[in-house]
C-alpha cells in the first residue's frame, strides 16, 4: 500500500474529527460570511499542477481551506434564494456522510440492501405527495434526469400506441411527435433532444391570461388540431410565479383525447404537505409520470430527485440491461432497469435519515414557514418605491423587478450589490427582465427575510 495512504488509514478516526471539525466550522460562519463572494473573492486560484507524491488527507483539507471553500458561496445558509435552492438538515447531513462511508451501488439484487432502502424511501415519499401504490418511484440525481426518464417512458407509450417500440426500433419508428405544455421548465427541451424526440416537438400551448397555467381550452383545441396519441407535459409549479395547471382539468382531457400525462412537479408538489395549499396539487396522482426534485425543498444534499410513474413494465422496457453480473428483471426489478444509470450511490440514504428525523410534521413545518419567509419577502418589497412586484406570491417564489428601466444590466448590478446578503436569480417574466427569490432552505426565518429586504431595497435606491 502506497506509504502516504496507509498512514491516512491509520489515523482515519483522527482525520474523519478533523474533517467534521471543518465542517462544524463552515455552517456555523453561513449567517456572518457573504452569501455570494464579490468577484475578486471567488475569482479561481491559480492552477497547480496534479503532485507526483500526495501529502495525505490533512494537507489537503488546509489546501481545500486556504484555497477553495473562500470562494464558495453560502448556498447551504438561509438567504440563498437562488434557484431553487435547499440546504441539508442535520439529518439528511448525517445520511449523505454515511453514504459516502458505506459506498453502495445500489443496483443489483445479488448485493440488495441497498435496493430495499430506497423502495422502503420512495413509498414514503409516494405517501408525502399523496400518491398511490399505482406509481413505482425511483431515485435520479435531479429534476432533468427526472423528467428525461419520465418522458422516456412516454416516448415508449406512444410506440405501444402505434404498433412500435422506440426503444428497438428507434426513435424514427414513431414518426412526428407532440409534446404540449403550456409554460414548459428548459430541462423538457433539453430531454427532447436527448431522447430524440427534438426540441422542436415542443409545441407551446398558450397560457391563462396573467399566468403560467396552461389554458385547458386552448390545450383542448390544440390537442384536436392534430388527432392521435401525444405527450401533455403539466406544471406543478412553474419556476418564475410557482403557478399550477389544473391537473384534475387535464386529466379529464383524456375522456375525448389520447395522450401522456407527465406532470413536472420539481418543487411544487411538497405543497401537498401543507393543508393550507394541499389543494394546488389535487389531481398529481393522474399522472402517468410524475418528477420531484428533492434537493429543493426536501433539504437533502445535491444530487437527488425521483421519478414516479404508473407504468414501470414500459420503464424497464425502456432501461433494461442484460449483463450476467446483473440481476433478472423479475415481478421486482432491480434498479439498473429503471434509470440510465448502471451505478448509482445511495442517494435515498439522505432523504430516508431526514424522512426518518422528522416525519411529516417537521417537513411541513419547512415548507410553511418558507411560504410565509416568501410572502412577507413580498410585503417588504412592495413597500419598497424602487422595486415591483411582477407576480403575486403562489407558494414560495418571489418574482419582481426595478419599478423603473428593469434592464438586466440594471437588474445585474442590483444582485451584485446585495450579494453579500443575499442571492437572487435572473430571470424574465411576461417579457420584463426581473429577479426571483426562490425559498426552500430549512434555515430561513423572518429575521433572514428582514436582512435580504434590507439589502435589496438599500440596493435599488443606489440604482436608481
Amino acid at each position: 500500500m502506497d506509504r502516504t495512504l496507509a498512514a491516512d488509514l491509520a489515523c482515519l478516526p483522527d482525520l474523519l474529527d478533523a474533517t467534521r471539525r471543518a465542517a462544524t466550522e463552515a455552517l456555523a460562519a453561513l449567517d456572518a460570511r457573504p452569501v455570494v463572494p464579490d468577484a475578486g473573492a471567488a475569482a479561481p486560484p491559480a492552477p497547480e499542477p496534479l503532485p507526483e507524491h500526495g501529502t495525505g488527507t490533512e494537507a489537503a483539507l488546509e489546501a481545500f481551506r486556504s484555497r477553495w471553500q473562500p470562494r464558495f458561496s453560502a448556498s447551504a445558509g438561509p438567504r440563498y434564494l437562488g434557484f431553487v435552492t435547499g440546504g441539508a438538515t442535520p439529518a439528511a447531513l448525517a445520511g449523505d456522510w454515511l453514504t459516502a462511508a458505506h459506498d453502495q451501488n445500489s443496483n443489483s439484487a445479488f448485493d440488495g440492501a441497498g435496493q430495499h432502502l430506497e423502495r422502503e424511501t420512495t413509498g414514503w415519499l409516494r405517501e408525502l405527495f399523496g400518491l398511490s401504490d399505482a406509481h413505482t418511484g425511483t431515485f435520479v440525481s435531479g429534476a432533468t434526469m427526472s423528467n428525461t426518464v419520465g418522458l422516456a417512458i412516454a416516448r415508449e407509450w406512444l410506440g405501444e400506441r402505434l404498433g412500435v417500440s422506440p426503444a428497438e426500433d428507434g426513435a424514427a419508428a414513431l414518426g412526428p411527435v407532440r409534446v404540449l405544455s403550456g409554460a414548459p421548465h428548459s430541462s423538457i427541451a433539453k430531454a427532447l433532444a436527448v431522447l430524440g424526440l427534438g426540441r422542436a416537438s415542443l409545441v407551446r400551448v398558450p397560457t391563462l391570461p396573467g399566468r403560467e397555467a396552461v389554458d385547458p381550452a386552448a390545450l383542448d383545441r390544440a390537442l384536436a388540431d392534430t388527432p392521435g396519441p401525444a405527450v401533455v407535459v403539466a406544471n406543478a409549479g412553474t419556476v418564475n410565479t410557482v403557478d399550477f395547471d389544473d391537473l384534475p382539468a387535464l386529466d379529464a382531457l383524456r375522456r375525448r383525447h389520447d395522450f401522456w400525462l407527465h406532470t413536472d412537479a420539481a418543487f411544487g408538489a411538497f405543497a401537498a404537505l401543507s393543508p393550507r395549499h394541499a389543494h394546488l396539487t389535487a389531481g398529481l396522482d393522474a399522472s402517468d409520470s410524475v418528477c420531484v426534485d428533492l434537493h429543493k425543498w426536501l433539504n437533502v444534499p445535491y444530487d437527488s430527485a425521483v421519478q414516479f410513474t404508473r407504468r414501470r413494465d414500459l420503464q424497464t422496457r425502456v432501461f433494461q440491461n442484460a449483463a450476467a453480473y446483473l440481476g433478472p428483471l423479475g415481478d421486482d426489478p432491480d434498479l439498473v432497469h429503471l434509470t440510465p444509470e448502471n451505478s448509482h450511490r445511495l442517494r435515498a440514504l439522505a432523504a430516508w435519515f431526514t424522512l426518518r428525523a422528522y416525519g411529516r410534521a417537521g417537513h411541513r413545518e419547512i415548507v410553511e414557514r418558507d411560504v410565509d419567509c416568501a410572502r412577507a419577502l413580498a410585503g417588504e418589497l412592495e413597500r419598497e418605491p424602487a422595486l415591483r412586484l411582477l407576480a403575486p406570491v403562489r407558494l414560495n417564489v418571489v418574482c419582481f423587478t426595478l419599478a423603473t428601466a428593469p434592464t438586466p444590466e440594471r437588474l445585474a448590478a442590483l444582485r451584485e450589490a446585495a450579494g453579500a446578503e443575499v442571492f437572487v436569480t435572473p430571470t424574465v417574466y411576461g417579457g420584463t427582465p426581473a429577479l426571483r427569490a426562490a425559498f426552500s432552505n430549512w434555515r430561513t426565518t423572518q429575521a433572514d427575510v428582514r436582512r435580504a429586504a434590507e439589502a435589496l431595497r438599500t440596493a435599488a435606491k443606489g440604482i436608481a
